[in-house]
C-alpha cells in the first residue's frame, strides 16, 4: 500500500470511530467494550490519545534509519508483557475519561483532533521518518500502526452496539496485512475465519476453538499475535 493510500486508509479507520460515537448519547457512551473495566467513552479516550500521539510524531522527524516497521513495531507490545504498566494505564484512562463533565465531551475533542490528525497524515513527506515511543518509523508504516490500532478498537467499540458500521475495507486490509505479518509465512490462517474473526482472535478478543487450533497447528501456540 502506498503512502498516499496509508493515508486513506487512517482517514476512513477514524471516520469509521467517528460514525460509531457520534450517533450515541450520554448512555450509550457509558456502554460496556472488549477491553475489560473500560466503558465506550473510554476506549474513546485512548484511541484520542492515539490521535495526539500522531500529530506529536508527524511533527517530530528523524534522520532514519528505521529500526522498526509497521510488523516489527508490535512486537515491543507483547501480549500480557507488562500486566502491570496495561492495569496502570488502562485505569489512568477511565479516570481520565471519567473527568468530562458528561462523556460526550470525549467525542468532541475526538472529532476535532482525528480529522488533524489525517491531515498531518496527508501533509506528511512519505520518504520520511518520524519518531514515535522510543521508535523510528517511516512514515507510512507509523500510518499503518495508526491505522491498524484504530481498526482494532473499533472492533472493541461495538461489541454492545449490534447497529453501529465496522470498520471500513481499506483500513481493514491494513489490519490484515499487520497480523499476517504477525503470524509468519509458515502459517495460514483457518480457511472458516473471515477478517473479522481473524483480528478478534488474533489479538486475543475471541479465543481460539479447538478446532481453530487444530487447523493452526503448531501456530497456535503463538495466539494472540497482538495485544
Amino acid at each position: 500500500m502506498t503512502a498516499i493510500r496509508q493515508h486513506e486508509a487512517l482517514a476512513q479507520a477514524y471516520d469509521g470511530i467517528t460514525a460509531v460515537v457520534t450517533r450515541l448519547d450520554d448512555a450509550g457512551l457509558q456502554r460496556p467494550t472488549r477491553c475489560r473495566g473500560w466503558l465506550v467513552a473510554d476506549l474513546l479516550f485512548h484511541v484520542l490519545c492515539d490521535a495526539q500521539r500522531a500529530l506529536v510524531a508527524l511533527a517530530s522527524p528523524a534522520p532514519g534509519p528505521a529500526d522498526v516497521d509497521d510488523v516489527s513495531y508490535w512486537r515491543a507490545f507483547t501480549p500480557g508483557g507488562d500486566d502491570e504498566a496495561s492495569v496502570k494505564h488502562a485505569w489512568w484512562a477511565r479516570r481520565s475519561a471519567a473527568a468530562f463533565d458528561r462523556p460526550s465531551g470525549v467525542v468532541r475533542i475526538w472529532s476535532d483532533t482525528a480529522p488533524a490528525a489525517v491531515r498531518a497524515a496527508a501533509a506528511a513527506d512519505p520518504d520520511g521518518y518520524v519518531t514515535t515511543q522510543g521508535h523510528v518509523l517511516r512514515v507510512p508504516d507509523l500510518l499503518a500502526t495508526l491505522t491498524t490500532e484504530a481498526v482494532i478498537h473499533h472492533l472493541d467499540l461495538v461489541v454492545d452496539l449490534p447497529d453501529a458500521p465496522l470498520p471500513a475495507a481499506a483500513p481493514t486490509r491494513v489490519a490484515v496485512a499487520t497480523v499476517d505479518g504477525l503470524l509468519s509465512d509458515d502459517a495460514v490462517r483457518p480457511t472458516g475465519w473471515d477478517d473479522r474473526d481473524y483480528l478478534l482472535k488474533a489479538t486475543g478478543r475471541v479465543p481460539l476453538t479447538d478446532h481453530d487450533r487444530l487447523e493452526l497447528g503448531e501456530a497456535a501456540g503463538w495466539f494472540p499475535l497482538l495485544g
